[in-house]
């Protein structure tokens, strides 16, 4: 039976704007998670509502919304390891 994956802990940067809609969350962090739906979840306990402004009822990423990792745009199933940098982005728009 192979060993279960276990938590490794992730380095987040955070949209300002995110920052913005709740009091006391910080630009950057560290959650223990092992995909990126898992750190979406960690940033859920810290503080509620944060993940439903980062993904939809389906659960995909929402559409103004993107997230990296070490330069790479991922999923809610994408792995990440100890040295993994997570940026939830939102999107630019304008003319």
């Amino acid at each position: 039976m192979a060993a279960a994956q276990t938590n490794s802990k992730v380095s987040v940067v955070l949209a300002p704007a995110l920052v913005a809609l709740f009091p006391g969350a910080s630009l950057r962090l560290e959650v223990e998670a092992r995909t990126v739906g898992e750190v979406i979840d960690a940033l859920e306990a810290r503080w509620p509502g944060m993940g439903d402004r980062v993904r939809d009822s389906t659960p995909s990423i929402r559409r103004h919304i993107n997230i990296f990792c070490d330069g790479d745009r991922v999923a809610l199933g994408t792995a990440v390891r100890a040295d993994t940098c997570v940026y939830i982005l939102t999107a630019v728009s304008g003319g």
